[in-house]
């Protein structure tokens, strides 16, 4: 429906995005109340509490997974572990995830929230960087969610690449990094230029089929081809 009736005048771009966040918000899966008060408290008590996922990508997440149906799943970057229960609800009998948090200081925060949530016996949350001990465990993953330290994607990719199964996905979470990819004000900001750089390495491997969704910060689906 258009929102120009008459002499009312048409939305600022902000207004817009705004609204159009809020209509895709009340036409989606509802959020699931212990999720909602996961992000609150994120928000409330954490820096940055932006960083999780939230009600959209989380609902995305979990459709994808249910999509996908994944035995193991691998995480890097638990932040709040709002990401990782997101994923963790739709696993199927069986499905484990690995969910792995260099920052030794969300531990407090994030693990009881992980433990007393309704898909704790799914989610085995490691501290620690997972780009050391993701190859440890010796397992073949079939889904795994990138979201750590944006100037190490490149690394990460090529560390955990061999980790995937044929067919698996990748999914590498803020891939436009707020548009600053496109920014020549950014150019010189590591982050940025580790998120370009992945965008370009992902690009031309043509081991993997991908496409960058401009959700949020940008979300990249990526799956390695069966006959890579």
């Amino acid at each position: 429906m258009s929102n120009w009736k008459g002499s009312h005048p048409p939305l600022t771009h902000a207004e817009a995005e705004q609204q159009i966040d809020d209509y895709i918000l009340s036409h989606i899966d509802p959020e699931p109340d212990y999720l909602h008060r996961l992000w609150r408290a994120t928000n409330l008590q954490l820096l940055h509490g932006r960083m999780a996922s939230g009600h959209l990508q989380g609902r995305l997440l979990k459709m994808l997974v249910s999509m996908i149906r994944p035995q193991l799943v691998l995480e890097v970057g638990t932040f709040s572990g709002y990401s990782a229960l997101c994923m963790a609800e739709a696993l199927p009998p069986g499905g484990r995830l690995y969910t792995f948090e260099v920052n030794d200081e969300l531990e407090p925060f994030t693990r009881p929230w992980i433990e007393a949530s309704p898909w704790a016996d799914r989610v085995e949350l490691i501290i620690g960087d997972a780009l050391v001990l993701a190859p440890q465990l010796g397992l073949n993953f079939d889904l795994i969610f990138i979201d750590g330290d944006k100037r190490t994607y490149c690394e990460a990719y090529r560390t955990l690449l061999p980790l995937l199964r044929q067919g698996g996905f990748i999914v590498a979470d803020n891939t436009l990094w707020d548009s600053h990819v496109v920014d020549p004000a950014y150019d010189h900001d590591r982050q940025t230029r580790g998120i370009d750089a992945f965008n370009d390495l992902i690009a031309a491997d043509t081991t993997v089929e991908k496409v960058i969704l401009p959700l949020r910060d940008g979300l990249t689906l990526i799956r390695k081809k069966d006959t890579a």
